[in-house]
Order: C-alpha cells, then structure tokens, then sequence
C-alpha cells in the first residue's frame, strides 16, 4: 500500500509528489542552508497512530512539512513503539537521502528527530536507539533537540 502524506498547503501528496515539492521549496533560493528533518511520534487508542513527519527548514526563514499517519493493532509496550517509531523514520530518511543524491543535493543535512530523552522511561533506550540511527548514516536528536518528533509529528498523533 502506498505512503502518502498530508502537506498542511498542498494537500495529499504521494511520496514522489511530496519529494518534487521539497526540492520546488530549495531549489527557490538555493543559497539558503537547510536542513531536512525527519521523526515520528505514536499514540496508542484501538490502534496505534504512527506518525512521520518531514520537515524542510530553511534555517532562519521558515519551513515546509509533510506528514503520513499509519495504524497497527494497538501496542502497548514501549520499547516496540520506540522501535517502530524509529524504523519508519530510518524507512522515510534513506528514500529522501537516496533522491537527494540522486538529484544532485547529497550535502544536505539529513536529521533523524527521535520521541526519546534523557527524562522518563524511554531513557534506556537511547543507546540503542541512537545506534541504529548512526549506523544507519544519519545524525540523531533527542529530546528536548527533537521538536521533529515531540512537537510536528506529535501534533498529528492526537487527531486520530
């Protein structure tokens, strides 16, 4: 089943649409720094939501973002939602980083935003989470650094 994802100014977008308008947003002033950032965020209901947000930030002018919500049967243990949450990010991160290189923009910087911090439970989880994200080949932020996760992505969770 295809991915789409929700542009607050576009609307619905499939994950190529969603690529083209990102390189529309930097391509339209190319001497700007961006960066790319990606995270995801959970709420467990009768299902659990995933949400992954992509945020392009053009560093100090704003930004553009896209989000896609997925639901599994509801899952109750955190670590497996850590995890999932994270794999869904690394999923949407190396199709972004393989278009950028393909298009000629590999030296942007890529962000993975992770829902975990050095504050509650999710605290043991952050070697092994940041590992995966590292070995991976992307740079990983934690709370209270992860506003991809802990504020855009988390938005979308409570709607549903």
């Amino acid at each position: 089943m295809p991915v789409y994802y929700i542009s607050p100014t576009r609307g619905r977008l499939t994950a190529e649409e969603m690529f083209a308008d990102m390189m529309q947003f930097i391509e339209a002033n190319p001497e700007a720094q961006y960066k790319i950032i990606i995270g995801s965020d959970s709420q467990a209901r009768v299902r659990t939501c995933f949400v992954t947000a992509v945020i392009v930030h053009q560093v100090g002018r704003g930004a553009r973002y896209y989000y896609s919500k997925r639901y599994q049967r509801k899952i109750t243990s955190l670590r497996q939602k850590i995890f999932y949450e994270t794999a869904l990010s690394l999923e949407t991160a190396s199709f972004i980083a393989q278009k950028l290189a393909a298009n000629g923009h590999a030296d942007l910087n890529l962000e993975i935003h992770l829902d975990i911090g050095p504050n509650g439970n999710t605290r043991e989880l952050i070697r092994e989470i940041v590992g995966m994200v590292v070995g991976s080949g992307f740079a990983a932020k934690i709370k209270p650094y992860s506003c991809g996760a802990s504020k855009v992505a988390d938005k979308y969770t409570k709607s549903g």
